[in-house]
């Protein structure tokens, strides 16, 4: 006979507890459960008394009585959609805002970094796949309310709530209650995302929070769809929406090398960015190391990661950063006007910051970023 382990256990109890549960058979003994809770979903409809859609993200996920979506993070419970994680927190920990890498938001400051399980792509590079490819049942996690996070931020004098590690939008209705409470408080939100999210749902989240890194994984459908498990048209949505609302948005584009290192996609990419979101936009190149299911791929050579920087900056573009590779003049700011450097970094902080009140210190020119809280 095989030995139950601890996920088997688990994972028995709440599959016979959810039924009585939700049929009122028992009183919610489930709250005892650390790893998962039940919180009713925003952004769903009712197909049939025991199928719901998930309308959050374009995966629009089919779900019938006791099915989760692909993110593994919303559960269809006779005929009502919930989110599996809501303010289940799996990770949480004191980052620069330099780390998510936002350069132009805040810089020098830290920020109360949070996650829980589940993510609505399945990307074979993922650096935080422990946490985004988990159940929530399958990690520890603490309960903690949004009024008791964004306490958390004050109490710990970091001006800004970052939704990170795995992607936060199946985390939805967590983010937008927190993003309520910390406007009340003067504490930013930020999101570091996929972008990968419906209209409908953006729409309404966008305009409650501070900043957004979207990560630009490459401008290839083939590679979204054989490397992600996703489709790069509702990303580009995204990015072009977050403008429209006036959040501040940065993009990430980790290159792999023979993956999505083409330099006719880097081209189209840059392209993209300075006709949709305009060439100030800042565009941060990272370095890839070998990681999760691509193992067998080198790290990026600095030569490739600088091509493309000379790609971006052909068409046009003004703030075009280096990741990854400590070190690199590329990691710092100069100014689009005269050249000259405002803001140096070293690692994922800034050591040294030129800017008065957001302009350049040698020709006077505003630098597009957001500066003080």
């Amino acid at each position: 006979m095989s030995r139950l382990t601890r996920k088997d256990i688990v994972q028995a109890g709440i599959a016979s507890l959810q039924t009585a549960l939700f049929t009122g058979t028992i009183a919610p003994l489930y709250y005892c459960f650390a790893a998962i809770s039940y919180h009713e979903a925003m952004h769903w409809k009712k197909v049939d008394t025991k199928t719901v859609q998930c309308m959050l993200c374009p995966n629009q996920c089919m779900l019938s009585n006791g099915d989760k979506g692909l993110c593994k993070a919303r559960q269809c419970i006779n005929g009502t959609l919930y989110s599996l994680v809501y303010g289940n927190i799996a990770a949480c920990h004191i980052d620069p805002i330099e780390k998510k890498p936002l350069y132009h938001f805040m810089p020098g400051n830290e920020a109360l970094s949070v996650a829980t399980a589940g993510c609505n792509f399945s990307c074979k590079f993922c650096q935080n796949w422990q946490l985004s490819q988990s159940h929530p049942h399958e990690l520890d996690s603490k309960s903690i309310t949004p009024v008791q996070l964004v306490n958390n931020a004050l109490n710990k004098k970091t001006p800004i709530i970052a939704f990170t590690y795995n992607e936060p939008t199946i985390q939805y209705e967590y983010i937008y209650d927190t993003a309520v409470q910390a406007k009340k408080k003067h504490v930013a939100c930020v999101i570091i995302s996929n972008g990968y999210c419906n209209k409908n749902a953006s729409d309404l989240l966008y305009p409650m929070l501070d900043a957004i890194k979207i990560d630009f994984k490459a401008y290839s459908q083939k590679f979204y769809s054989e490397i992600c498990g996703g489709n790069l048209q509702p990303v580009l949505n995204n990015i072009v929406l977050a403008k429209k609302k006036k959040v501040w948005i940065e993009l990430v584009n980790l290159l792999i090398p023979t993956l999505n290192d083409n330099p006719n996609d880097i081209t189209a990419m840059a392209k993209f960015i300075k006709s949709h979101v305009g060439d100030t936009t800042p565009l941060h190149f990272t370095r890839f190391y070998p990681i999760y299911q691509l193992k067998n791929i080198p790290p990026t050579p600095v030569s490739t990661l600088e091509r493309c920087k000379e790609i971006a900056v052909s068409e046009g573009l003004k703030y075009v950063y280096i990741g990854n590779v400590p070190g690199h003049p590329a990691n710092n700011t100069y100014c689009h006007t005269c050249g000259k450097l405002v803001i140096e970094r070293s690692g994922f902080y800034t050591t040294s910051n030129k800017l008065k009140s957001g302009h350049c210190p040698h020709c006077n020119t505003r630098i597009p970023g957001i500066w003080t809280s």
